[in-house]
């Protein structure tokens, strides 16, 4: 169960921020209300949810995920493969520092994005990506060791984030699309199947009695549905078009 999330205002910068699609560039004012939405739909599912307010110096800041990867015990601070996103970690760091007692940090040469962790109850798949490095990975899967924890690291073949093709829900089970559809590592996992035309929706996050999942993809949801969870469907065009996703978007623990 989730307990508290935290969650960034997205700037007037952030139209301006990283991407690396052609879905052109984001509607300001859409993003600002696609954000306040999903807020709603987190404190739906039953967490505290902390605001933070936006920051111009840094576009790509509303996507917090990134700056962290979390645990019931501790906290580590990542290192974002992107020059440009390094100063965001100080603000979260702070605002973890009334969570959190224990930290651990990735640390040059190693880079790492919280987009390429996922978590699989006490195993942690780290995904190398164009942001997450081999020294990043092999750091936080020697942090996680250290504490207990597995870790898996999983290079990517053509996804952005390790996350942008694979979620899990509990109990087993993952949302697959992709590459990870028959990847060896995941072999043990029950599988619900994205079709390829639904890809952008296996970036699906469940907070306690519900799994978010982005507008528009019926597949994808019917299957969900199927598995036993209640959804809530979420717009948005605005955060696809900066390669982000559901998860991107808040920190969870």
């Amino acid at each position: 169960m989730y307990k508290n999330v935290i969650v960034k205002k997205p700037g007037k910068s952030y139209v301006k921020g990283l991407t690396t699609s052609d879905l052109g560039t984001p509607i300001y004012e859409k993003a600002l209300e696609q954000h306040a939405a999903y807020v709603e739909a987190l404190k739906k599912c039953g967490v505290s949810v902390t605001y933070l307010p936006a920051n111009e110096d840094f576009p790509d800041s509303t996507f917090v995920e990134d700056t962290a990867v979390l645990t019931p015990e501790f906290a580590v601070i990542s290192n974002p493969g992107t020059a440009s996103r390094n100063g965001e970690t100080g603000e979260i760091e702070t605002t973890l520092q009334k969570f959190y007692g224990k930290f651990h940090y990735i640390k040059m040469p190693g880079t790492l994005d919280g987009g390429d962790i996922l978590q699989v109850e006490d195993h942690f798949y780290i995904g190398i990506s164009d942001r997450t490095n081999e020294e990043g990975a092999r750091q936080l899967k020697d942090i996680l060791e250290s504490e207990g924890y597995k870790g898996t690291i999983v290079p990517l073949k053509e996804f952005f984030h390790l996350k942008t093709g694979i979620s899990y829900l509990g109990k087993e089970l993952i949302v697959a699309a992709g590459e990870f559809l028959d990847h060896p590592e995941f072999q043990q996992y029950e599988k619900i199947t994205v079709p390829p035309e639904e890809q952008y929706s296996a970036n699906c996050i469940r907070v306690n009695d519900y799994v978010i999942i982005p507008k528009g993809y019926e597949e994808t949801k019917r299957q969900i549905n199927n598995a036993g969870f209640e959804t809530i469907e979420l717009e948005m065009s605005e955060f696809q078009k900066q390669d982000g996703g559901l998860s991107c978007l808040s920190l969870r623990f």
